[in-house]
């Protein structure tokens, strides 16, 4: 299954607004490859192809670029200096921040305290903390949506807040809490309302009523 169909509405609103956006193609099953904690290298390859195929055809040195939920922090991998991998013959080195203007992150976690995912985002936040490169524009949105309580309808919130930020009592988008969705230095934004996924019941941050929000960063 094509991860990309659930933005393809976020890309068409986009480029209605008159944005030339395009989705990295991604398969439900190029991520299983990544279980246990491993090096997300695969999807950072794919952004690479795609932003090179785009700066080609559009014959431009910069591009915008917007990650939501792990996509965020993997484009923050991908816009680095720092040898990445777990092996030396498998470290890779992007580079790509020279052709970032503005990163928006939607729903991302900066931090977790779940075991798998620790080694890379760690990796992150100890190599590029907060809004690291001073050429980016860093803007980080958060939603502020389900206050997480162990009750029914609001106990996956509660449990995926736990598990990312450490106390499950908290305001979020539903899986990522505020307190973990923001960096030191960037546009910190918190939108009520917005919801994790675009597979969510409701809104979230892609939904044409939030989306003015944060598009106007791009311009």
């Amino acid at each position: 299954m094509s991860l990309d169909i659930a933005y393809r509405q976020l890309e068409q609103s986009l480029q209605q607004l008159g944005f030339s956006a395009v989705t990295v193609p991604l398969r439900r099953r190029d991520w299983f490859a990544l279980l246990g904690g491993r090096p997300v290298t695969p999807i950072v390859q794919q952004l690479d192809f795609t932003v090179k195929q785009i700066l080609h055809q559009y014959n431009s040195s910069q591009i915008n670029l917007i990650g939501h939920s792990a996509g965020a922090w993997i484009s923050r991998i991908y816009l680095g200096e720092k040898p990445y991998g777990r092996e030396a013959v498998s470290s890779s080195v992007w580079q790509a921040h020279p052709l970032v203007a503005t990163l928006v992150i939607l729903g991302t976690p900066h931090i977790i305290q779940e075991r798998w995912t620790r080694w890379n985002l760690d990796f992150v936040s100890n190599n590029y903390p907060g809004a690291f490169y001073p050429n980016i524009r860093y803007v980080c949105v958060a939603g502020k949506t389900i206050f997480g309580v162990r009750r029914p309808g609001s106990w996956l919130a509660y449990s995926s807040y736990q598990l990312t930020c450490g106390q499950g009592n908290t305001w979020g988008d539903g899986i990522t809490p505020i307190v973990a969705g923001h960096l030191d230095g960037a546009e910190n934004l918190v939108i009520e309302g917005a919801r994790h996924s675009p597979r969510s019941p409701g809104i979230w941050y892609g939904s044409s009523e939030i989306l003015p929000n944060w598009a106007k960063y791009l311009a």
